[in-house]
């Protein structure tokens, strides 16, 4: 999944080439970590690849064919966002929960693969500093909702 933002058509070229250029970021390049998120159920955790530039985040699952159980990846932004995620060129079925500054999820989303335009947009309706993406239904079967604390550790 990456997240979108409107560009005008020349910008659109050029952005089209930076993601192809982009779009192999290498999984060896991007920061390793852990998200913990305590919840009525215990301490769930997932292994995460940290997505923390503007390239990692557009790139961040596309092509993939699989995500390992127990993995997933972290988007995290710099300020507060708003900006919608999509699945273009996403071929694994995913869930994201979005965290605010102090920690909190407040959304929760089920997204789809897309493969063509147009592409639905995922948002979460409220500002957040970052998204865990994880295999379809890894939230809900742990009984991980709104409201549930997250913590972010990068691996040294």
């Amino acid at each position: 999944m990456r997240s979108r933002r409107a560009v005008t058509p020349l910008a659109g070229a050029a952005v089209a080439l930076a993601l192809v250029a982009c779009s192999h970021v290498g999984t060896a390049t991007l920061p390793a970590g852990t998200v913990r998120i305590p919840s009525a159920t215990g301490t769930h955790t997932l292994r995460v690849q940290i997505a923390d530039t503007e390239p990692a985040r557009e790139a961040g699952l596309m092509h993939r064919t699989r995500l390992a159980a127990g993995s997933g990846m972290a988007f995290v932004f710099a300020a507060p966002s708003t900006r919608s995620f999509w699945m273009k060129d996403t071929v694994i079925p995913l869930s994201a929960a979005f965290w605010s500054k102090g920690g909190r999820i407040v959304a929760i989303l089920d997204m789809t693969p897309c493969r063509r335009d147009p592409c639905p947009l995922y948002s979460p309706g409220a500002r957040y500093v970052g998204a865990v993406e994880a295999n379809l239904g890894w939230f809900a079967s742990r009984g991980i909702g709104v409201g549930d604390s997250v913590s972010l550790v990068r691996d040294p």
